[in-house]
């Protein structure tokens, strides 16, 4: 989801060192799309292995999680499951957009010009279900649980971090705060910096702290919704005409809890042709489990090992670089395990 919150919302920067011990869920899809629209070649196309298959995902995780994992954060990875039929607009809407990029991609290719191919190469990004797959088996064999969803992957962060089993949720789109997330991490970045377009930007991870945005807006979970509704979400896409966040606030408090008269008078049947409850409840009520296990296990290097370098031609230098330290961590374990015993 994509919703537009970023005018009202608040939130503050962190340093990486105060996350150290922290478990975090992180909405596996939302950063592997992130990886596969900015880890590209200079002409755009995505990083591939000898076989022509696409390793920027895999790239990604490996690297920004064995990072993290040095700086002593834990992560759960949360993965999507079926999504909401409301949602196949937007899914029809998003492959549209991608066919036409992957058309403007051609058209610059024919003519040479490197700046559009990067363009709109980023726009054409696909995951596929052999990638998630392997991104997946990467994640076992760092040791790190996986959770599969059986809706929305970012509900279900919020879910295991209400639970109480992380500290706070990882994604760069607000779209977790309308599920009741305590508190939601962006721009979780070791390097600093990050891409957008053709340029870099400096960065800092930033945490939202969801009840203390609710008190400053004065507003509730329900309300949230029915804001995020006004301006648009994966499953009213655009919102109603006109309408902005700042003015979303002040419909949402001006009408309290009475939404069936406020989207009556913001017209909302003139903007879709399904009522405000599908979208509503489809939010509030999205499927989550508290069936899942967020166990940390051993890291397998002789699987990572056969993943990247045998299986994708990952430099084993680099791969072996990633690695270094966590052998020493893993004897220490073993140590204190002994010890404990």
């Amino acid at each position: 989801m994509g919703t537009n919150l970023r005018e009202l919302i608040f939130s503050k920067e962190i340093e990486i060192k105060e996350l150290k011990g922290k478990i975090l869920a992180v909405d596996s899809f939302n950063v592997l799309y992130q990886f596969l629209s900015t880890i590209r070649q200079r002409d755009g196309t995505p990083l591939k292995d000898s076989r022509g298959n696409v390793t920027s995902h895999l790239t990604g995780m490996f690297n920004r999680t064995t990072k993290l994992m040095k700086e002593g954060v834990k992560l759960i990875y949360v993965f999507d499951g079926e999504p909401p039929l409301l949602k196949q607009k937007e899914r029809e809407r998003r492959y549209a957009v991608k066919e036409e990029a992957m058309k403007e991609y051609e058209l610059a290719k024919e003519k040479g010009d490197i700046s559009e191919m990067k363009k709109y190469a980023s726009r054409t990004s696909k995951l596929t279900g052999e990638m998630i797959d392997e991104t997946k088996e990467l994640i076992w064999a760092l040791g790190l649980p996986v959770v599969q969803a059986p809706s929305e992957g970012e509900a279900q962060v919020a879910c295991i971090v209400n639970n109480g089993d992380a500290f706070a949720g990882v994604s760069e789109d607000y779209d977790s705060l309308l599920y009741g997330i305590q508190r939601l991490i962006k721009n979780l970045t070791i390097s600093g910096k990050r891409k957008f377009g053709a340029t870099y930007v400096s960065v800092k991870p930033t945490m939202i702290n969801f009840s203390e945005n609710m008190n400053n807006l004065g507003i509730d979970r329900d309300q949230l919704i029915a804001l995020a509704m006004l301006v648009g979400t994966d499953y009213n896409q655009g919102g109603i005409k006109g309408i902005g966040p700042k003015t979303a606030i002040k419909l949402v408090k001006q009408h309290k809890g009475d939404f069936d008269k406020m989207f009556k008078e913001a017209k909302w049947g003139d903007n879709f042709d399904f009522p405000w409850t599908d979208v509503f409840y489809s939010i509030k009520k999205m499927p989550v489990t508290d069936k899942y296990n967020v166990n940390f296990g051993r890291l397998n290097k002789e699987k990572i090992f056969s993943l990247l370098v045998d299986k994708h031609d990952f430099s084993e230098e680099r791969v072996n670089s990633a690695l270094e330290g966590f052998s020493k961590q893993e004897e220490i374990k073993k140590q204190k395990s002994l010890v404990d015993f």
